[in-house]
């Protein structure tokens, strides 16, 4: 797993997008997505992972199924399992996102934590479809695509315990969510899922081979950072519609880190 710190500003535009150009296409289309994080030192666990009890997994989910009084999502348990994930509960997947500075976002996101490094892992979610079972590659493969949809999975896979005994070596996928929201529109999310839910997608990756590398955000930069990202309107505003995202960036944007000694009224634009 090749760590790499981002040295300024431009050096970071750079290390983004790696390996962007797609030379069949004669386009530049990124084969990674991305994930940012506020500290360097977070693993990339599930919120499954985190509770510790993954056979509680189907339990929660029969039971978010059987009280949220949502009708619209259907019979399909992967179009559940992302609207759950999406509401907080603890889940197998862990989002993704296709936009390199949406996980920019994420990894200087919370001004507490800048006093310490910042990362952003990217994963070759193309290279990832080599370790698919054969009945997996095919309905990608007919698809013509590099991810999987809720109803691609349906169309042979109904359940969790048959996703982990497709086949005996563990794998992951990548599946983009039904337009739930605005959220996961505007912050161009996708999520992966492990076949055993214990195994975290960067050990499985280091493990099999598949492309991936870390960004490493310093603290020295994290500033100018959250500054240039707000002025490209890359922030809680854009990628939390509604009035929590709002009142967030604004009590980011008015936060004066100057010191008491060298504020005046007159500075607040």
């Amino acid at each position: 797993m090749q760590t790499i710190k981002a040295e300024s500003w431009e050096h970071l535009m750079g290390l983004l997008f790696h390996q962007s150009w797609a030379d069949p296409l004669k386009r530049f289309r990124s084969p990674y997505v991305y994930r940012g994080l506020a500290d360097v030192q977070y693993p990339l666990t599930t919120t499954l992972n985190r509770l510790g009890e993954s056979h509680l997994e189907k339990h929660l989910l029969r039971n978010f199924i059987k009280y949220s009084k949502v009708t619209s999502h259907g019979r399909s348990i992967w179009n559940w399992l992302a609207l759950a994930q999406h509401h907080g509960l603890p889940t197998r997947l862990l989002d993704w996102t296709y936009s390199p500075l949406v996980a920019l976002h994420f990894s200087v996101a919370d001004f507490n934590k800048f006093d310490r490094d910042g990362v952003i892992w990217a994963v070759n979610y193309v290279d990832a479809m080599r370790f698919l079972p054969d009945q997996l590659k095919v309905i990608i493969e007919k698809e013509g695509s590099h991810v999987f949809t809720a109803d691609m999975l349906e169309g042979e896979v109904d359940s969790l315990s048959d996703l982990e005994n497709l086949k005996k070596d563990v794998f992951g996928l990548f599946f983009e969510p039904p337009s739930i929201d605005e959220r996961i529109v505007n912050q161009y999310a996708l999520f992966s899922m492990m076949s055993n839910p214990n195994i975290t997608i960067n050990d499985w990756a280091f493990e099999v081979g598949v492309e991936c590398f870390k960004i490493l955000i310093p603290t020295s930069l994290k500033w100018e950072i959250r500054d240039k990202l707000d002025q490209s309107n890359i922030n809680e505003r854009v990628l939390f519609p509604g009035l929590d995202g709002l009142a967030i960036w604004l009590k980011r944007h008015y936060l004066d880190i100057r010191g008491p000694e060298a504020r005046s009224e007159g500075d607040a634009q």
